[in-house]
């Protein structure tokens, strides 16, 4: 699994077995969830970290990475329909560095919860599901 939509579409595929509601079970948010893990096309699942980023680098990763280009008003969408939502389920931390940095913070960051990159956690099975193609066989 080397091109940018197999990462994307097993990034949606995660979200949905997460059991993330319909509206976050989109591209949108698969490319942030990639993000936040700085999953590169090409570089392997269990190799995924969880980097502190905010609404505007991700959107700019997403754009170097994944060539998927969003305009600059589209930040609210990104923190209120995708990121809002990874940290209710716990798959994200807001500000995690700073925890009484104010919401509408301009320097508001994302991480991974690092529990979710655990060895027994489920994003570490990916790479095992993906060399198996278990994942997209399912789709």
């Amino acid at each position: 699994m080397k091109s940018k939509n197999d990462y994307i579409e097993v990034a949606q595929q995660i979200i949905t077995s997460l059991g993330l509601p319909r509206a976050q079970q989109n591209e949108r948010s698969a490319i942030c969830l990639l993000a936040l893990l700085n999953l590169t096309p090409g570089k392997p699942w269990a190799d995924a970290e969880n980097p502190l980023m905010g609404i505007t680098p991700i959107m700019n990763w997403v754009r170097e990475h994944y060539d998927r280009e969003y305009a600059p008003n589209t930040r609210e969408t990104f923190r209120r329909q995708t990121m809002h939502q990874f940290c209710d389920a716990g798959l994200a931390l807001h500000n995690p560095d700073k925890p009484d940095r104010p919401v509408n913070s301009p320097k508001a960051v994302y991480q991974i919860e690092p529990v979710t990159l655990a060895p027994s956690a489920h994003l570490r099975h990916i790479s095992m599901a993906q060399q198996t193609g278990y994942l997209l066989d399912q789709a």
